[in-house]
């Protein structure tokens, strides 16, 4: 057994195994690419998630995605196969990162790694899983690197890109107040950096309208210094680009120092019960992000099937989980599409395989705001391009404008 500090014994006792290791096909070993399902019918799943350290929040995707898939083998798991779902702990280290897969795969000896949350965490580990082909499905992340096919074939992304989410964020902008004085805060990685270039790329001609630029470690204890300078930069539109932690500390130090800009929040830190919440729903008025799945907290999707369909979950399987928080969403429909994969594979669930249907996905969960689709190709790594603009009021996040595309 191998035990997460997230939470407790996760390893084949919890929840069968989806343990697919190399077998021996007509007398001959099979190649590492091409493993096939053991007699015990297990496919082995990996996943490093931040339990501990400063993206700790997102802990809870990881805890929600094991027991959907516990859940999921209770009912027989994917075409009788169960799945194994180990998900260990990096603490969004790169270092600690490069370990604990390095274990999943050579020692574990997983089909998959499958949601590995954090840009940096995530960069430090994708040449080697090239190297090996093992796929990075679903990266956690929506650094534009994971939509290279031609250059990472055994890497796909999940969330839009960032470079899509800033520069719809520009658009918006200049049509609502084109003479604004903007301000950046940015994580100082690719996710921060990514950002920045969608918004500039969005902006245009006007980029000069950025007239303040702030960067912040995943180190650090505050931006508390950065939001006070960026203030005194004179800007009436604040563009925050953060974690979670780091989002809740700028809303609520923004406001507490008198600060009242256009404020555009990063669509990582719009969850009301991780970020909002804690800032101050009153501080939190007014802010505007992009989504692309339902909010749990908004009464709109009260009779909604595929909501309550989650909230049942959640209460049965998942009542640690909060429903206030969006992060759950994000994590439900993300395990929905690894199963839609596997299911998609059939009898053939070699990596090769894997990679070939999770490049021919064209679905809809239903937990995905209407008019948006999950769709990849084989040259299309991004399988979320399709984006709305939300606009908080104290207590839901109220959806405006229409459903806007990559194209």
């Amino acid at each position: 057994m191998k035990q997460s500090t997230a939470f407790g014994i996760v390893a084949a006792t919890s929840f069968l195994a989806l343990t697919c290791l190399a077998c021996k096909k007509g007398g001959e070993e099979r190649s590492e690419t091409k493993a096939a399902v053991r007699s015990e019918a297990e496919i082995k799943i990996g996943q490093t998630m931040p339990y501990s350290g400063p993206a700790s929040s997102y802990g809870t995707v990881g805890k929600l995605q094991a027991a959907y898939f516990k859940k999921l083998n209770a009912k027989g798991g994917v075409g009788g196969h169960k799945i194994n779902f180990i998900t260990v702990d990096d603490g969004y280290s790169p270092p600690k990162t490069v370990e604990q897969t390095r274990k999943l795969v050579e020692q574990e000896q997983v089909l998959l790694v499958f949601q590995p949350l954090g840009t940096a965490p995530n960069a430090a580990i994708q040449d080697y899983l090239q190297t090996k082909k093992v796929p990075q499905l679903f990266v956690a992340t929506g650094a534009t690197r994971w939509g290279d096919p031609e250059h990472h074939p055994w890497t796909m992304g999940f969330n839009p890109s960032y470079q899509l989410e800033g520069s719809t964020i520009a658009k918006h902008l200049m049509s609502a107040q084109s003479g604004s004085k903007i301000a950046v805060l940015y994580q100082n990685d690719d996710y921060g950096k990514d950002y920045l270039k969608g918004l500039k790329a969005g902006l245009a001609d006007k980029a000069k309208m950025i007239v303040a630029e702030a960067t912040y470690e995943v180190s650090d204890a505050t931006v508390d210094s950065q939001i006070a300078t960026l203030k005194g930069s004179g800007a009436d539109t604040f563009v925050n680009i953060t974690t979670p932690k780091f989002g809740a500390q700028a809303i609520r130090k923004a406001y507490d120092i008198g600060w009242k800009p256009t404020h555009y929040l990063s669509n990582v830190s719009a969850s009301v019960g991780t970020v909002l919440t804690p800032a101050g729903l009153d501080k939190s008025v007014g802010l505007v992000t992009v989504a692309y799945y339902k909010d749990p907290t908004d009464k709109q999707w009260n009779d909604d099937p595929a909501m309550k369909e989650f909230i049942t979950f959640m209460k049965e399987d998942y009542p640690e989980g909060s429903l206030s928080d969006s992060f759950h969403i994000y994590a439900y429909i993300a395990a929905q599409t690894m199963v839609q994969v596997l299911t998609q594979c059939g009898a053939d669930l070699s990596r090769e395989n894997i990679m070939k249907q999770a490049a021919n996905l064209d679905f809809a969960p239903g937990l995905l705001l209407p008019g948006i689709r999950i769709k990849t190709s084989p040259t299309d790594f991004f399988p979320v391009e399709q984006l709305r603009l939300v606009r908080f009021d104290g207590k839901d996040w109220v959806l405006f404008g229409d459903v806007l595309s990559a194209n």
